[in-house]
């Protein structure tokens, strides 16, 4: 068995496993069960009905007989962490929802899951609560949202959570499979002159375990891909689309910087600071005052296109520029017309 391989920020596990010589039929299920720590037989039944079981590179179902020398792949959701979850009311601006997904626009200032340090006030606290005053909650018992992505505390934008076991073993694969899209608005420091991707492994760094390092020749981290196009040029900043190819941790703001353009307002990855433009005292104001407008990171989730995990259809959703950055964009451009006149 090589492992498990899971990505930060897509929430599942990708295990690859080979039959040994002599290995007796046996199904496919009790197989797994065996080797695959934290799952459960209906959890391996699901993944195989949605196709997230293959046998040498072919989709089996959960009957199969294993045979010797079979090469056996398998994505399942991250296991949950065994944390008491507690309902709470808070607002949430949900764009659509069924009763296999919900899809919504997430805030900045609020942590996705539970855990050190935000044990209150997350999204999961909030769709706990929100999924106890739906109907088809099963005797009173609400759904555990079923994370598949998650987006950092200060990010907005769109995020998909399962609301079943099918859903959340289908959303999985299509996140490991790279079938879903997902494009993020971003404002980053300099005057990006071209679109360009960026490809280098992401891990923790080896002197702050609390951001992530772009290592370019990949001996460390996890190999990541972000793709970048440029939307518009402020002469200091400009505004681009980032489109994800992998889900690392803190992957748009560590390729960013790793390029030289840091997202505006980072203060993990240095974008606090005035890194272009003059010397001027009215200037520096100007920027000081842009990071009041706009106090985090200057990142967006802005369209998440997936195949809806029960009918199959392909649905594409979106989330306009959120408020702060709205308000920023408009002072550069303003800034700009001003000093080109």
């Amino acid at each position: 068995m090589e492992g498990s391989e899971e990505a930060e920020e897509e929430l599942y596990e990708h295990y690859r496993l080979q039959a040994d010589p002599g290995q007796e039929a046996l199904r496919i299920d009790k197989f797994l069960m065996d080797r695959i720590p934290n799952t459960s037989r209906t959890k391996l039944q699901v993944a195989a009905g949605n196709g997230n079981i293959r046998v040498n590179g072919q989709k089996v179902k959960s009957n199969y007989k294993v045979k010797p020398g079979d090469d056996i792949s398998i994505v399942l959701p991250y296991p949950q962490r065994e944390i008491e979850l507690i309902p709470e009311d808070i607002a949430l601006e949900i764009l659509y929802e069924d009763g296999h997904m919900v899809v919504l626009n997430k805030p900045s200032n609020m942590v996705v899951h539970p855990g050190y340090g935000n044990y209150t006030g997350t999204l999961v606290n909030a769709l706990i609560h929100h999924f106890g005053q739906l109907p088809e909650a099963p005797g009173g018992i609400p759904h555990r949202p079923g994370l598949v992505h998650r987006l950092d505390k200060n990010t907005t934008g769109v995020m998909v959570i399962a609301k079943t076991e099918q859903a959340h073993s289908h959303l999985s694969l299509q996140f490991y499979e790279r079938s879903i899209d997902r494009r993020y608005a971003a404002i980053a420091w300099g005057d990006i002159e071209s679109d360009g991707t960026v490809t280098g492994h992401i891990g923790r760094s080896l002197k702050n375990r609390k951001v992530m390092s772009v290592f370019p020749e990949g001996e460390h981290g996890k190999h990541a891909i972000t793709h970048y196009r440029v939307l518009e040029r402020l002469g200091y900043v400009s505004l681009i689309e980032c489109k994800l190819e992998t889900g690392r941790t803190h992957q748009i703001r560590a390729h960013m910087k790793h390029i030289g353009h840091p997202l505006f307002n980072d203060p993990e990855y240095g974008g606090n600071a005035i890194l272009k433009g003059t010397s001027f005292s009215k200037y520096r104001q100007f920027v000081l005052n842009n990071f009041e407008l706009l106090p985090r990171q200057a990142l967006h989730a802005r369209s998440l296109e997936l195949t809806h995990p029960h009918s199959g259809e392909r649905m594409h959703f979106e989330s306009p520029l959120p408020e702060d950055m709205e308000a920023v964009l408009e002072r550069w451009r303003a800034y700009i017309s001003s000093r080109s006149d």
